[in-house]
């Protein structure tokens, strides 16, 4: 499944996801909508109806009663007007079936045909038999009239109760799903988040490791993912070993070219300081002062390639693992006090102020390879040395703690400008501080030197800053234990101070 496919179906079922509670709260929604409708049109309405219809039986009795004590036509007409609008009240209470079909009407024509009886005898001068026909026949039908509205109205409260328990039923139903639904959905749309996230993360922070640790000069990492995967980091990852590949071939001919140079260097190098000591010592004729002083020259040139010759193999073959290191016990106590008797004799001839620092709970003994260790702060105070003026100063510090030995070369000279820093351990490469000395050197002792310390399991690190002066950091373990070496190592930790 490609990139794009998978960006693709998650947001789509994202999207789908977050629908779903939406779609149901709509669906619920309706439902409430549905219940409150009918509850306006029916019970409202009704209601409304009920009271009209009660005000008009109202107005009835009151026409009745005027009807039993005038018995004129004005009357008359006033009753029966309001029994037509009762009447016709009465057909919309039997729309909404809030009573037995056809009850009010049978009432309101009982009510009609008594008071038509009553008015009848009234005019006929009958008026005890009129009185009889209000109190046996129009009086009851009125109040079998209030009976049917009272019964009316509690069937109407109850129904009313009823559909207001059901939408507030509804409500809360809508409210728990709406609630539930988009819980769910939250709870997938984070998942299929993670997922998505996951799947393009994961690959990528990989592909970050990789390319770190080739820019770190590893080119034996390995990706994690597979490059049989069918999608763009598949493709990535079989690029990236590739690359990997190549980098690591290229790195090995350059190795074993700089090996080989170096080794085929020796050879005519020592055949021409041979021959130069044997023109000194006169073999093949006296030389004249110009020659001798030509020769001497020679000499000091031929040797400066003899150094760099060796140091190029030495480099050589820590690079390609096969750095060798001969440990033996030290006296850590004699190992100092000959650096500081040598280099003592350095200071006062350069008026620096020179002395080694030895911390507490240093070992009294340590497992290196003396000659190596030696080499690597050999290196260290002479550019230390070199880079300080007059009436600098120069320190070696030792510390102990925790089965390792710290060694700080710590100087008030030029400093290395903070951009350089990360490059000062690289093959050939030179500050351009190379002016505040009297001769540039190689650009190969740092290289070495970082070397020898990671062959013995340590680290090396520097500080600097310009015009202040410069800090090397060594940590070894008091027993170095050898261990085989991969020909690609990592570009050694350096910090800066400004």
């Amino acid at each position: 499944m490609t990139l794009r496919t998978r960006l693709g179906i998650g947001i789509v079922s994202i999207t789908i996801v977050l629908l779903v509670p939406l779609l149901l709260a709509l669906r619920s929604l309706e439902s409430v909508h549905q219940t409150t409708s009918s509850l306006r049109d029916r019970e409202f309405a009704g209601s409304l109806q009920l009271g009209r219809f009660r005000q008009v039986t109202d107005e009835v009795r009151r026409s009745e009663d005027a009807l039993v004590l005038l018995h004129d036509s004005a009357s008359l007409a006033r009753m029966r007007g309001n029994l037509g609008t009762l009447s016709s009240i009465g057909d919309s209470l039997d729309r909404f079936k809030l009573s037995p079909p056809g009850e009010i009407r049978s009432a309101i024509l009982a009510l009609r045909a008594s008071t038509d009886a009553e008015y009848a005898a009234a005019v006929a001068g009958n008026g005890n038999v009129a009185e009889e026909i209000s109190m046996q026949r129009t009086r009851p039908a009125m109040l079998t009239i209030d009976r049917l509205i009272a019964r009316t109205e509690a069937r109407l409260r109850e129904e009313t109760r009823d559909k207001a328990d059901k939408v507030a039923g509804v409500t809360d139903d809508a409210q728990r799903t709406a609630a539930g639904s988009l819980a769910i959905a939250l709870l997938l749309a984070t998942l299929i988040a993670i997922w998505l996230t996951r799947s393009i993360s994961r690959p990528v922070h990989d592909l970050e490791k990789g390319m770190k640790a080739v820019a770190d000069g590893d080119f034996t990492h390995r990706l994690p993912m597979a490059e049989s995967r069918n999608d763009e980091f598949g493709r990535l990852a079989g690029s990236y070993q590739r690359m990997a590949s190549q980098l690591a071939e290229l790195d090995k001919l350059k190795a074993e070219f700089v090996s080989v140079a170096s080794h085929e260097l020796k050879t005519p190098i020592n055949v021409i300081v041979g021959y130069l000591e044997l023109l000194q010592e006169n073999i093949y004729g006296e030389l004249s002062p110009k020659q001798r002083e030509i020769c001497a020259t020679l000499g000091k040139q031929a040797q400066t390639l003899t150094r760099l010759v060796k140091r190029l193999l030495d480099i050589s073959r820590f690079e390609a693992g096969g750095g060798k290191l001969e440990r033996r016990q030290i006296d850590l106590d004699r190992f100092l006090h000959a650096f500081e008797s040598s280099f003592q004799v350095l200071a006062l001839q350069r008026e620096i102020s020179f002395r080694v620092a030895r911390g507490d709970n240093l070992p009294a003994h340590v497992l290196w390879d003396e000659d190596r260790i030696n080499e690597v702060l050999g290196n260290l105070l002479s550019n230390a040395f070199k880079f300080t003026d007059r009436g600098g100063t120069v320190e070696l510090a030792v510390e102990g703690m925790d089965n390792e030995v710290t060694i700080t070369v710590r100087d008030s000279g030029a400093g290395i400008p903070p951009e350089q820093i990360p490059h000062i351990f690289e093959k050939f490469y030179q500050a351009n501080n190379q002016a505040q000395s009297s001769a540039r050197g190689t650009g190969l002792g740092l290289a070495i030197a970082r070397e020898i310390v990671e062959a013995h399991g340590g680290t090396i690190s520097v500080s600097s800053s310009v015009g202040v002066g410069t800090t090397f950091t060594i940590t070894l373990p008091a027993r170095a234990v050898v261990t085989r070496r991969t020909p690609f190592r990592r570009t050694p930790v350096v910090e800066e101070v400004v």
